[in-house]
């Protein structure tokens, strides 16, 4: 994996010094934020074509109904649109593009399009939204309407009527299926509210499959108990299909061939070598995986945003924040410690989410802030972890932001006291920290019993401090809780709960947790924590630092 991820850098900065025009980047425009097709083709914007895949979606023979899920900010409105443009038969905006020379008989559809998004999340507001519309298509077509305030009779007709007028099969294109059911996770009586209401509307698709040419329907999660994903037997999901894995998001061969000169610009100002530019820009954005055994995908929204400011941000964390995961974790008491050692989680039930289940994971998974790492055929079953760095460190800070109910000026009061190499302050920091959690949350007090909450929000902790701590590191006698490494020390924690931290320092030493960074030519510092149960606190801790 290390040897091809340097591979895959080397490849692109050839690529990029090679690119000599670089004056020719003013007059390129970036389709940052743009998910109109049509927009981004007529207004000469750098588009990367996936149109072979829109292709090979609309050409296939043994489905018609497609459901696509990928998180947000990832491409799919984009790709909504573009096929929105080629159904409706809009043959000049794919000139130069792969689709225009596949295609040869360009015939035109009526196509529904809803963007789901758009219809807002209190019920009554959701209906007549909806209806309203329904209502524009009527309108557009010139189609008898539907005077009842019944979404569902109204959709099933509008397809039904579009059928005879035109001639022609109906495309159902929704964007955010999803979009009410996600808003109203942690609210199960809303979340149920809404299922029946889309069970019914989208069993309309079911039903109308004879008149409908193709139906493709994106969002984040594929929530079970819905009709789509039950009744709707025939509709394919392609979410984790090894053909499609690329269909939305930025492989590195697309980021070489579309944005050297980009590339080569955010080097220059930054201040940094190409050598240097491309790793962090893989490190911060690269990483996502849908599917076993494929490259990794840039997040599209973040590399745009870093192309066109030329500066590295967590732009796709700053466009929303995981408000309803982190209520999720509480709820399902989630043992935060594995988010230090991967998720593992069976093949039959990653995408499957359940609003009124106890395993939040799928969701996570779907909503982009996991992503797979790897899988084990024998056990059928994948390793889950953050994509990448900006994911990490942006979920992680709204985590502990969350737990302590405060601004997140602690993370630099943790960094500080490593820098200066004071674990006493550093710990004394922790206390703090943990002080400040209002244990008084049952499901907080309930998941304080256990040794493994103390060892995520430490893990969290330590994240934020720019570093990469590991859980459970193996040696050749056991496992240390956790190991963070810098560039000058090696930090081996061993926690204890209602017990010692001298049992806990005693632990690094017989277990010998240290021999594997005996000739690393660092500082070792073993660090013994004792949380209390009662007070849910660190109750003691001891520090030991050998000379080198």
């Amino acid at each position: 994996m290390q040897k091809q991820a340097e591979d895959e850098i080397k490849a692109i900065t050839d690529t990029i010094k090679e690119t000599v025009d670089c004056e020719k980047i003013f007059m390129r425009k970036l389709p940052v934020g743009m998910q109109n097709f049509e927009e981004i083709i007529q207004d000469e914007r750098v588009y990367v074509d996936k149109t072979d895949l829109v292709y090979k979606l609309a050409a296939a023979t043994n489905s018609k109904q497609y459901f696509l899920g990928r998180p947000r900010r990832f491409g799919k409105s984009l790709l909504v649109s573009t096929l929105k443009a080629y159904f409706e038969g809009k043959k000049e905006l794919f000139q130069g593009l792969a689709l225009g020379k596949l295609e040869k008989d360009w015939r035109r559809h009526p196509v529904i399009h809803l963007d789901m998004s758009e219809m807002g999340i209190g019920l009554g507001v959701f209906e007549d939204r909806l209806n309203n519309r329904l209502q524009a298509h009527e309108e557009l077509w010139d189609l008898p309407g539907y005077e009842k305030n019944d979404p569902t009779t109204r959709f099933s007709n509008l397809i039904e009527n579009a059928r005879e007028k035109f001639g022609e099969k109906v495309v159902v294109l929704i964007d955010e299926y999803d979009k009410q059911l996600v808003e109203s996770i942690d609210d199960l009586t809303l979340n149920d509210s809404f299922r029946k209401k889309l069970k019914d509307f989208y069993g309309v698709l079911k039903r109308a499959d004879e008149n409908l040419r193709l139906s493709f329907l994106t969002g984040v999660t594929k929530f079970s108990k819905v009709s789509v994903f039950s009744d709707l037997n025939h509709l394919d999901d392609i979410s984790m299909d090894y053909d499609y894995a690329n269909i939305c998001g930025i492989t590195t061969g697309e980021l070489r061939d579309n944005f050297a000169p980009e590339l080569r610009q955010l080097a220059e100002r930054a201040g940094m070598t190409i050598e240097e530019t491309m790793p962090e820009m893989k490190k911060r954005y690269d990483g996502y995986h849908f599917c076993e055994n494929t490259e990794g995908l840039y997040n599209p929204f973040s590399v745009l945003k870093t192309l066109k400011t030329s500066k590295f941000r967590d732009y796709w964390f700053e466009t929303g924040t995981p408000t309803f995961l982190i209520k999720l974790l509480e709820r399902d008491r989630f043992d935060l410690s594995k988010f230090a050692k991967g998720v593992t989680i069976p093949a039959n039930s990653i995408t499957d989410y359940r609003a009124d289940g106890k395993n939040p994971v799928p969701i996570l998974y779907q909503s982009g802030y996991l992503t797979i790492k790897s899988y084990d055929k024998e056990y059928n079953e994948y390793l889950l972890d953050f994509p990448n760095e900006e994911v990490r460190g942006g979920f992680l800070n709204e985590l502990l932001r969350s737990y302590a109910q405060e601004d997140d000026s602690y993370a630099k009061s943790f960094k500080l006291a490593l820098l200066d190499g004071d674990l006493d302050k550093f710990m004394e920091t922790a206390h703090t920290f943990f002080a400040g959690i209002p244990y008084d949350l049952n499901d907080r007090a309930a998941a304080a019993q256990k040794e493994g909450y103390y060892q995520g929000l430490v893990y969290a902790i330590l994240t934020l401090t720019g570093l990469t701590p590991t859980a459970e590191k193996r040696s050749a006698a056991g496992r240390a809780d956790l190991v963070a490494e810098t560039k000058d020390a090696v930090y081996i924690f061993e926690f204890k709960l209602d017990k010692s931290a001298d049992e806990a320092l005693r632990q690094i030493e017989e277990k010998g947790y240290a021999a594997p960074y005996a000739m690393a030519n660092k500082k070792i510092v073993k660090i013994g924590v004792n949380f209390d149960s009662k007070t849910r606190n660190i109750a003691d801790w001891k520090v030991s630092s050998p000379p080198l």
